[in-house]
């Protein structure tokens, strides 16, 4: 593994609350962030928006790195990667760890999670496990 390590959705929640440092970075699309929701912590814990890859073309985004120190993350800050299942947020949790940031974590079933028999994503996720979020 070249990241810290993965956390549950109610594990990435409880240790982002109780840390004055810790930032929960949401690396999905702008569409995603607008149609589907955002993450959410606390009043004094605002999720960090970041796409890793963009939409609709889906390159990967060059100035990640770049766009967190930007956003106010240093070196030592602890980071929790979210993305809508837990793929592309272990590609940003790799890439802070190697630029020397972190410790990154990937935050498992992501915002979402996988697909249910009939092709729903409402069988795990942050959303699911009742954390709280909001839409548009």
């Amino acid at each position: 593994m070249t990241y810290a390590g993965d956390v549950s959705p109610t594990e990435a929640h409880a240790a982002v609350a109780s840390s004055q440092d810790a930032v929960l970075v949401d690396v999905r699309t702008r569409a995603e962030w607008s149609y589907v929701g955002i993450p959410l912590v606390d009043d004094q814990h605002q999720p960090v928006l970041i796409e890793w890859q963009r939409y609709p073309d889906g390159a990967i985004n060059e100035h990640f790195v770049q766009d967190l120190r930007a956003a106010g993350v240093g070196e030592g800050t602890p980071l929790y990667f979210i993305c809508r299942s837990g793929v592309r947020s272990i590609a940003a949790a790799e890439a802070a760890t190697a630029a020397g940031l972190g410790p990154a974590y990937n935050v498992l079933e992501g915002f979402e999670g996988p697909h249910d028999a009939a092709g729903h994503r409402n069988v795990a996720g942050w959303k699911v496990a009742g954390l709280p979020w909001k839409q548009g």
